[in-house]
C-alpha cells in the first residue's frame, strides 16, 4: 500500500520517549497523527514531531472527561474514522490491511482490535490475557468512553486506562492482531500498577456499592467478550482470598505456567496487584481515603 490509510490515529501520552520511535514507525501509513500530551519532560514532544505527528498539549482539571474523550470531543479530525493506540503499542502492516478494507463497509461503527500482550521479552498467550479485545477503532462520533465515576481519586492520572468505548451502532472483530511492548523497565510497570489499583480500588467500592451504572458499557453473562468480563468482575469483587485466587487463575487454571519465567513473574506480580487493590480498597471504605484515619 502506497497510499496513506484514511484513519486519524489518536495516541495519549507522557514521558513515552523509550516507546514513542517504534509506535510511530507502525503508524506511518495512517493519513494523520495526534499525539495529545500531558507536558512530558522527557522528548516525547520532539520524537513524535520528527515523524510528523500532531502535538496537542491536554491539562486535565481534575473532573470529567479526562484525555481520549477530551481529545474526542475537541481534535479537528479529517477522518470519520479514528483509531486509539497506546505509546507501547504498534500496529502491524497485516492489521493495516485488514484496517483499510473494513473502513468501507458502512455496516459497522467500530471493531475491536486483539492485542499480543508482551512481558520480559514473551508473549504472554496463556493466563487469560488472550485474547485481549479493545475497542479502539470506530467513528468517532459514534463513540465515547464510559465514565465510571473514578475522576475524583488521587493519583490515577488523567486518562481513560481501563474505561471502555460505548458505541452508537453495530460492532466487528478484526482478525490481525496489535501488539502491546512496553520497552521500559519494571519500575515502570510496578509504578503504572501502583496508579492502576487506586482506580480499581474505587470501581470495586461502587460494585460493591451498587452505584449507578448508566452511561457504561454494564455487565451481562450473555454479552460480547467485555460484558462477559465486565459481569464477572461483579462477582469477583464479593470473593475472599482474592490475591491467592488470582494466582492461581492464573498460573495454574488458565495455565500461564506455560509462558515460562515470563508467566510466573507475570502471575506474582498480578497476585501482588491485587493486594494492593484490596488494601486500598480497605483504606478507601474505612478510613476515609486516608491512612490511620480508621473508624473506631
Amino acid at each position: 500500500m502506497s497510499s496513506k490509510i484514511p484513519v486519524s490515529v489518536l495516541i495519549p501520552a507522557k514521558n513515552e520517549q523509550a516507546n514513542l520511535p517504534a509506535c510511530l514507525t507502525s503508524l506511518q501509513i495512517a493519513d494523520e497523527v495526534f499525539l495529545v500530551d500531558s507536558q512530558s519532560t522527557d522528548n516525547s514532544v520532539a520524537i513524535a514531531e520528527s515523524f510528523g505527528a500532531h502535538i496537542v498539549q491536554f491539562k486535565f482539571n481534575g473532573s470529567w472527561p479526562k484525555k481520549k474523550n477530551w481529545s474526542l470531543d475537541n481534535l479537528p479530525f479529517r477522518n470519520e474514522w479514528v483509531l486509539i493506540v497506546d505509546c507501547d503499542e504498534r500496529i502491524t502492516p497485516e492489521l493495516w490491511e485488514e484496517i483499510a478494507q473494513v473502513i468501507q463497509d458502512d455496516e459497522y461503527a467500530g471493531y475491536y482490535l486483539n492485542r499480543r500482550v508482551f512481558f520480559l521479552g514473551k508473549w504472554i498467550r496463556h493466563g487469560g490475557k488472550y485474547p485481549d479485545w479493545n475497542l479502539r477503532l470506530f467513528k468517532h462520533q459514534k463513540g465515547r468512553y464510559e465514565n465510571l465515576h473514578t475522576e475524583d481519586i488521587p493519583n490515577t492520572g488523567d486518562n481513560e486506562v481501563h474505561e471502555h468505548v460505548v458505541l452508537d451502532g453495530k460492532v466487528g472483530y478484526l482478525k490481525n492482531d496489535m501488539l502491546h511492548e512496553d520497552f521500559r523497565d519494571l519500575y515502570h510497570w510496578l509504578e503504572r500498577h501502583n496508579r492502576y489499583s487506586n482506580w480499581e480500588a474505587r470501581v470495586y467500592y461502587n460494585l460493591l456499592t451498587n452505584q449507578d451504572e448508566g452511561g457504561t458499557i454494564g455487565g451481562h453473562l450473555f454479552g460480547d467478550a467485555v460484558q462477559r468480563k465486565r459481569f464477572l468482575k461483579k462477582v469477583w469483587v464479593r470473593l475472599p482470598f482474592k490475591p491467592l485466587l488470582r494466582f492461581i487463575l492464573f498460573y495454574i487454571i488458565q495455565r500461564g505456567f506455560l509462558d515460562g519465567r515470563a508467566g510466573y513473574v507475570y502471575a506474582c506480580l498480578l497476585s501482588q496487584y491485587e493486594y494492593q487493590i484490596g488494601a486500598k480498597l480497605y483504606e478507601l471504605r474505612d478510613c476515609g481515603g486516608t491512612l490511620n484515619t480508621a473508624k473506631s
